[in-house]
């Protein structure tokens, strides 16, 4: 069975009455596990420190259908190149750099770059060591961020 998938508006329709009533979050699901089925884009990441701050910096090739971790704590993301669809918390916008967004814990994005993007997620952090990055600040899974949502007395409306 193939997803039937409209990259360029990034929707979902499914063949049930359901799809008026998913989450995005259940159709960035959906997508992102049909794409787990193709061959995976490398995106390079570059690493940027100063006291307090880590930032992370993505170069996102034309053409790339994305998706992110869900992340664990509010966080800075600034398109400084390219045009990119993103999903946001007003829904899906096609958006020019520059561009900034203010993620709430619990968000996890997918885009489309339109052109080669770049894309950087600032977070707060003494933490240098870039491979326990993801780790500390993101969850692979709903379930791996509610419960860590439990210990950390986030609001989840």
């Amino acid at each position: 069975m193939t997803l039937p998938l409209s990259i360029a508006s990034i929707q979902v329709r499914a063949d049930s009455s359901c799809a008026e009533t998913m989450s995005d979050r259940d159709k960035v699901s959906i997508i992102e596990e049909e794409m787990r089925k193709h061959e995976q884009v490398d995106i390079p990441i570059r690493h940027f420190f100063s006291p307090g701050v880590y930032a992370r910096e993505i170069t996102i090739p034309a053409g790339t259908l994305l998706t992110g971790r869900i992340h664990k704590y509010t966080q800075l993301n600034i398109l400084s190149g390219g045009e990119i669809s993103v999903l946001t918390d007003d829904g899906m916008k096609r958006v020019c750099a520059p561009f900034t967004v203010v993620s709430p814990p619990g968000t996890k994005r997918i885009a489309y770059a339109h052109s080669d993007c770049t894309w950087t997620t600032i977070l707060a952090t003494d933490e240098t060591d870039p491979d326990k990055m993801e780790e500390l600040f993101t969850v692979g899974t709903e379930q791996e961020f509610l419960e860590f949502a439990k210990t950390q007395l986030i609001g989840l409306s």
